[in-house]
């Protein structure tokens, strides 16, 4: 029987058998919202439509949402429809749910700028500047209208577009408020333009010299102009302004990032003094120093915070503070101390006094790793065997971390069937599949290796290791170099910046003769990832394209990174090749 809800929930109207929306199921109530009859179809459908975004298939939940928007005239679902379009990338269906639920929802001002944002992304940006102009001149608070205008802009696909529909925008009678100059300079940040920001950012500083949001976008947008002027600066605002607490941590982190520990281990110092009670702060230096390597001033810092939250947890109580979160942080910085100095005995001794039950499966994990480095399988295994999982998530964590541990201690026979146990009894785990995939394919077994591999891809379309994987699989062996070049492609679009990729396409561009393209593209991966795999195929191009020196150069760069590297030695006995 169908069930009539409120207009609170996400619900819609049954169609009719001709397709046309059943009239007599609907009524309006407050924000125009139809009260309609829940049918057992428009249930299968929002249900389809959760999966499938559960499952990252913002294709199909885009698609459902829309055709529900359609038959039911829910804006709700037209929204939903436009979220999980943008999510999926794809501009056009975002276009037509972004329109629909305008149409559906006309006093909504949210749906009107969402719909004009995207059709300023195919280019039409007048009508956007105009309609967000009006709103800022009618608005009785202009700072939180230009606020608004920001997030709207935001939703533009190209950022530089949406820098120059805020910029037009803006009329003059808010041209000089603290708050627009910041949205610009977001805008210009977001668009690639540091120097305009931090221009921006620092007429923002300049109308409220106290602004700590302006402060911190001068430091973050001036270390891409000028950073030791960005720096000095900062450093002059927090002597001026010392309880502006977030700005000090902000450059207490860049310092650290340029490895100027001692600078940021002084302004921590400073902090403590100004507020001796700020007990975070031993975190805070104990981080530095172990950044900086000086792990037993680190230790020394770590255990007294330690001393410090238990007291709190004591005398306050549980559940009355943050204490036993931060007990559990301070042990895990306890942890990779340990490790960086090969004490695994310390870092399981600190995974096994973690209390937060949150964290229990995680350190129990982790503490059957650490085992298995100090070479004792057996103990590693039993530790595995006592793990409670709650959920399929973490049972597949325990396979890949029994496969993982086994296939390090050269036992690759023995992982090999868990992981194939593993996808039998998990179904529908990308990660089991992914990793039993490049197992089979280090043994020879091209076939399982491509049926997994495709299977990866269909449960996660959005997964470019699995593209890159398959198609440079293809471009090693040779063959179907065609669908690696859709594969590749398709990974490239995915993560264009990311190295393994980067050396995967140049590696296919060799291969259909273009060294000038291939050279590009692995010079662009080596630069990131200077590592002998890429070193081999980097130096080959070379080689073919009469760049002998630099050919050497490269191998030899590869060489002393790893002398036993299998591509790399198979590349200059291929290529009869003796380095000197």
């Amino acid at each position: 029987m169908a069930t009539t809800l409120a207009a609170g929930s996400v619900v819609g109207a049954a169609p009719s058998a001709n397709g046309a929306l059943a009239h007599e199921h609907i009524q309006l109530r407050s924000g125009q919202l139809p009260l309609v009859q829940l049918s057992e179809d428009v249930l299968y459908r929002i249900l389809l439509a959760e999966v499938a975004a559960q499952r990252e298939d913002f294709d199909t939940a885009g698609q459902v949402f829309l055709s529900l928007a359609q038959d039911t005239s829910d804006p709700r679902f037209a929204q939903q429809s436009f979220q999980f379009s943008m999510m999926d990338q794809n501009l056009s269906r975002a276009l037509r749910a972004a329109q629909e639920w305008s149409l559906l929802a006309p006093e909504d001002e949210e749906a009107k700028a969402t719909a004009l944002a995207i059709e300023a992304s195919t280019g039409n940006i007048d009508g956007l500047a105009k309609a967000l102009r009006q709103r800022i001149l009618k608005a009785s608070d202009p700072e939180q209208a230009v606020i608004q205008a920001l997030g709207i802009v935001n939703k533009m696909v190209d950022p530089h577009l949406a820098f120059e529909v805020l910029e037009e925008a803006l009329p003059a009678d808010v041209a000089n408020m603290a708050i627009t100059h910041l949205a610009l300079a977001d805008a210009a940040w977001a668009a690639g333009r540091p120097e305009r920001a931090h221009q921006e950012a620092q007429r923002a500083l300049e109308q409220v010299p106290e602004s700590e949001a302006a402060a911190q976008r001068v430091l973050e947008y001036g270390l891409f102009v000028d950073a030791e002027a960005a720096l000095k600066q900062a450093y002059q605002y927090v002597q001026r302004y010392p309880e502006a607490r977030q700005m000090q941590l902000l450059l207490v982190n860049r310092l650290v990032e340029q490895q100027r520990f001692d600078q940021a281990l002084e302004l921590v110092q400073g902090m403590q003094q100004h507020n001796p009670e700020d007990f975070d702060l031993l975190y805070t230096e104990a981080e530095i120093n172990a950044r900086a390597q000086r792990y037993d001033r680190a230790k020394q810092l770590l255990n007294t915070f330690i001393d410090v939250q238990s007291q709190r947890r004591a005398s306050l109580g549980e559940g009355r503070t943050n204490a036993l979160a931060n007990l559990s942080d301070a042990r895990l910085a306890l942890v990779q101390i340990a490790e960086s100095t090969g004490d695994y005995a310390e870092a399981i001794r600190q995974l096994n006094a973690i209390e937060e039950p949150n964290l229990r499966f995680q350190a129990r994990v982790h503490r059957a790793v650490l085992e298995a480095r100090q070479g004792d399988m057996r103990r590693a295994q039993r530790t595995l065997d006592s793990v409670t999982t709650q959920d399929k998530q973490e049972q597949a964590v325990v396979v890949l971390t029994r496969a993982s541990i086994l296939r390090q201690s050269g036992r690759t026979d023995e992982a090999l069937t868990v992981l194939e146990r593993g996808d039998r009894e998990l179904v529908d785990v990308s990660e089991i599949k992914y990793d039993l995939a490049m197992l089979y394919e280090q043994r020879g077994n091209s076939d399982g290796f491509e049926r997994l591999m495709r299977e990866v891809i269909e449960l996660e379309p959005n997964n470019a290791n699995a593209y890159n994987s398959l198609g440079y699989t293809f471009v090693d062996q040779n063959r179907n170099l065609a669908e690696a070049q859709d594969l590749l492609e398709q990974a490239l679009e995915l993560e264009p910046e990311n190295p393994y990729i980067l050396d995967s396409v140049g590696w296919y561009l060799y291969r259909m003769g273009d060294l000038t393209a291939a050279m590009e593209y692995l010079e662009r991966a080596f630069e990131q990832l200077p590592e002998p795999d890429v070193a081999a195929h980097l130096g080959e191009v070379y080689w073919h394209a009469e760049q002998r020196e630099k050919a050497l150069r490269i191998w030899q760069v590869g060489l002393e990174a790893d002398a036993e590297n299998e591509t790399l030695l198979q590349t200059l006995q291929r290529l009869n090749v003796q380095l000197p």
